[in-house]
């Protein structure tokens, strides 16, 4: 899959924000852009376009889920590795001096000043559309969803994990979601994996989910299930499958005799 090149300017999107379903869809990783201004980060055009950079597929992934739900989506339209909107400004790994095996010079011995101005360019525009988009619903959403993707090999180890569903204290719609995950039985679907809480993976879960009072999980799927239109299609009906009754139990309140 060819590595996204938006060169809008703009630090997000918002898909469908007219959405009126039962969950707001987040993707934080949605995109491989590095702005002219910072010069490519020092990085080789191989490294740009890898998994270090963003996410891929997950973009195209919530598009689909977007569609289905009739839901806001809220895309980050910079690199990662320019600042990962998934991470408060005090995590070193908002603007990563390394990701897994690659070095990234333009983030080493940044001035207060430039971590600064890409907090404002980046963070902070993306979760005031975030908050935007959930303040101005007519009807609350039941849920928030963050879309991923991981890298099927990750320090030479390989991940048999295939989806892995994430949360952090409140593990409610994760629970829900597991309880139908019984129809995939073909797929290697996991609790906090590969990544959880104690990786500092769930800061949007926590901004914008709990701290909202919304049910949350984030979804990371393995890339490699990924690679084409038709592969993306059938993972977003597998989630499908799942979100579908886990959002109608949160609508009807069923949620905690799950």
């Amino acid at each position: 899959m060819p590595a996204d090149s938006n060169a809008s300017g703009t630090a997000v999107e918002i898909i469908n924000p007219l959405g009126s379903g039962n969950v707001v869809l987040l993707c934080e990783h949605a995109s491989s852009h590095i702005p002219e201004r910072y010069n490519g980060l020092g990085l080789d055009d191989k490294d740009t376009k890898s998994h270090a950079a963003w996410d891929p597929g997950a973009r195209e992934l919530g598009l689909i889920l977007a569609n289905e739900l009739d839901a806001a989506f809220v895309c980050s339209c910079v690199s990662r590795l320019v600042y990962d909107c998934n991470r408060p400004p005090s995590a070193k790994s908002a603007m990563p001096e390394k990701s897994e095996l690659i070095e990234i010079p333009g983030n080493r011995n940044l001035s207060d000043a430039a971590r600064t101005e890409r907090v404002q360019t980046v963070y902070v525009p993306f979760c005031t559309k975030v908050s935007d988009v959930l303040s101005k619903r007519a009807d609350p959403p039941v849920a928030l969803v963050t879309i991923h993707s991981f890298t099927p090999v990750y320090f030479g180890a390989t991940r048999e994990v295939e989806i892995g569903l994430l949360h952090d204290s409140d593990s409610q719609m994760v629970d829900l979601m597991l309880a139908n995950a019984a129809n995939l039985p073909h797929r290697c679907i996991q609790r906090n994996a590969p990544y959880g809480p104690e990786d500092g993976v769930t800061h949007s879960l926590k901004l914008h989910g709990i701290q909202n009072g919304l049910p949350n999980v984030m979804i990371e799927v393995r890339n490699d299930l990924l690679k084409t239109p038709k592969d993306i299609r059938a993972i977003a009906d597998e989630l499908l499958s799942m979100l579908r009754p886990a959002l109608n139990a949160l609508s009807d309140g069923e949620a905690k005799d799950a």
